[in-house]
């Protein structure tokens, strides 16, 4: 329950930064992503449509994320599956609904660096930041770092899905 409020806290954390922070650009971030990371992220979004649990995104991390939302949205409804494995705690989410295109994964370490990844199905990775609770901050992942770690948690998902 503690990491799950920590979890809470720092997607609030996120909020604090400037919408234009660490986007990828998202031609850059088609370019990057091979055809089977792109089939994952489908196989993804597909687990998350059938097997997810109901969750929310609240409008203050849509907004840092740059997810379209009404005004009068306080809460994107979002299907979500969050997994332990040691000390890491890793949380996926998808919107509940057809308005919008984003793939959202956390992963909380035990290191007190709590990692975000803003993707669409359709473009890939397009921001990623990584938070320090203890320390109150909130840094953008530098692209290449971005990359690769957001690459890390498509596998991570997409061997959990095999698993099934």
């Amino acid at each position: 329950m503690r990491r799950l409020v920590l979890a809470i806290v720092c997607l609030n954390l996120i909020a604090a930064l400037p919408a234009q922070a660490a986007a990828i650009a998202p031609e850059r971030a088609l370019q990057q992503i091979t055809s089977a990371e792109f089939g994952s992220l489908r196989s993804i979004a597909g687990w998350l449509r059938q097997h997810g649990r109901d969750g929310y995104v609240g409008a203050d991390v849509a907004d840092v994320m740059g997810i379209p939302r009404l005004e009068s949205e306080d809460l994107l409804e979002a299907r979500q599956r969050g997994f332990r494995s040691d000390d890491e705690l890793r949380i996926a989410q998808i919107s509940a609904d057809d308005k919008r295109d984003f793939l959202l994964f956390m992963v909380q370490r035990p290191d007190d660096q709590v990692y975000f990844y803003f993707s669409t199905v359709r473009e890939g990775l397009k921001k990623a930041f990584v938070s320090i609770p203890s320390r109150n901050l909130v840094m953008p992942l530098d692209r290449l770092e971005a990359e690769a770690r957001f690459r890390q948690e498509v596998r991570y998902w997409g061997e959990r899905i095999e698993a099934k």
